[in-house]
């Protein structure tokens, strides 16, 4: 399996105000990001252009709102590493396009 481009422990993930996890983990690998319970349990997950993540503008910078198959979830990351998910997710998706458009314009 390939190292993952983002991955960050201890991440507290509700849904509305259930909490499903208090110490969870996000990981992206592979185009995708996957949401895992303390155990390692697959809570989410889907290719990253599929995914939509948010920082609410009244939140702290450890919160983030990710949309993952139609399901919104609540997200406080430890520390600030809000940024490290976007810009994985950003890299993340400029690779599965440019691999898709590299699968486009071959010849057959």
């Amino acid at each position: 399996m390939a190292e993952p481009e983002f991955s960050a422990t201890g991440v507290r993930i509700a849904r509305w105000l259930r909490s499903l996890t208090r110490a969870g983990q996000v990981v992206v690998r592979d185009g995708r990001l996957v949401l895992l319970t303390s155990y390692g349990r697959e809570i989410d997950s889907a290719p990253v252009d599929q995914v939509r993540v948010s920082g609410p503008w009244y939140a702290a910078q450890d919160r983030v709102m990710a949309t993952i198959n139609g399901n919104r979830y609540a997200l406080r990351l430890k520390g600030h590493v809000r940024d490290g998910l976007v810009t994985a997710l950003r890299r993340a998706r400029t690779r599965g396009s440019g691999i898709a458009a590299e699968r486009r314009t071959a010849p057959r």
